[in-house]
């Protein structure tokens, strides 16, 4: 089989793509890495999350807010394929605030967005009393919270396998445990991808999703690719009895009862350990927001890679050198799994409906 796309990168969002371009009904071969990669797919905090992105970038805002509405729709059709639950959540979720002032100025930076939107993008500011009606468990530091009503939780574990399944039923060939070398275009004008080991791969267009790995592959592509590792580290506590009405950015208890905590960021380079200096600072945050995790076991702990771009936002990039190479790079890739799969493919295809994402493109930079 000479596939229309071979995908560079089998996390969620290779996988993402995958799944629309496979729903779309063109032949997807998925090259992906071996067990030594850093995966974010596997270190992630599960968010569906709206709150805070977007603000200073209206465009990222609303481009975020299409995949968290398309979310329900992805989870029912790959629960209802694979049998697997992706245990998504979609009640709202918190920002907690420490100081009224710093509150407050983060709300005027909502209504910013708001005005640059011009809808009714989602929000509210609960105070104290809101928010203890809500999460009686609050502990005394915090002021309040701004409320997103739109923003959820997902197992993201589940997803991928999900995902993974999924595509293995539509028809995906998937080769996993393996490094790609070498990418150009032949002739025929078409793609020559070649593994670490001299295995060569064949198809009309290639898409760049591999995390970090496409740093190194973009430039033979034209692509700039300014992206690099971002470390964040995360707690997990003994499971309880549901505790948690609601996730947060940094708090968010999972299905299977445990309360995941995270909120660090590092520029550490490829060192994912966890370290405990950042596993005590994000500890006694937490137990700041709820007391009660004073009390709670920790079972374990890890660290894990983010994508970063410089400006933090996604990048989309068609090469302007090797046309039919194609850039996909984020660190909210639960977050826009819904976007990847519906609407990318008509991007990838330019279809009349494909979706603009000028402003993610490389030229920012």
């Amino acid at each position: 089989m000479k596939p229309d796309y071979i995908i560079v990168g089998g996390g969620v969002v290779g996988c993402a793509v995958a799944y629309g371009l496979l729903k779309a009904g063109h032949k997807v071969t998925v090259l992906d890495g071996g067990d030594e990669a850093h995966r974010a797919s596997r270190g992630n905090f599960g968010l569906v999350w709206l709150s805070s992105k977007g603000l200073g970038a209206p465009h990222y805002a609303a481009w975020t807010r299409r995949s968290v509405g398309l979310w329900r729709e992805l989870a029912d059709e790959l629960e209802e394929m694979t049998g697997e639950e992706l245990n998504l959540v979609q009640n709202g979720g918190y920002d907690f605030h420490f100081c009224q002032q710093e509150m407050a100025e983060k709300a005027k930076q909502y209504e910013v967005l708001r005005q640059q939107l011009g809808t009714d993008h989602p929000y509210e500011v609960w105070d104290r009393d809101r928010l203890i009606a809500e999460e009686p468990d609050i502990g005394e530091e915090v002021v309040g919270a701004i409320y997103g009503p739109e923003d959820g939780h997902v197992n993201p574990l589940n997803l991928l396998r999900a995902y993974t399944k999924a595509i293995n039923e539509l028809g995906a060939n998937v080769v996993t445990g393996v490094t790609v070398s070498e990418i150009s275009k032949n002739d025929s004008q078409r793609f020559d991808v070649i593994l670490q080991d001299g295995t060569r791969y064949n198809s009309a267009k290639v898409v760049l999703s591999a995390g970090l790995g496409s740093a190194e592959l973009g430039s033979k592509l034209g692509f700039v690719a300014p992206i690099s590792a971002q470390k964040g580290q995360v707690l997990i506590t003994e499971k309880l009895p549901p505790r948690l009405k609601r996730a947060s950015g940094i708090i968010r208890q999972v299905n299977e009862g445990g309360i995941q905590i995270g909120d660090s960021k590092e520029n550490a380079g490829f060192d994912d350990s966890d370290t405990l200096d950042v596993t005590a600072a994000i500890a006694e945050r937490a137990i700041a927001v709820y007391p009660f995790l004073a009390q709670t076991k920790l079972v374990r702990s890890w660290g894990a890679i983010r994508i970063i771009s410089p400006d933090g936002l996604p990048i989309y990039q068609q090469s302007k050198t090797n046309s039919g190479a194609y850039l996909i790079s984020c660190h909210s890739g639960i977050t826009l799994a819904a976007a990847h799969s519906f609407l990318l493919p008509a991007w990838l295809e330019e279809a009349a409906d494909a979706p603009t994402l000028e402003l993610f493109s490389e030229d920012r930079f």
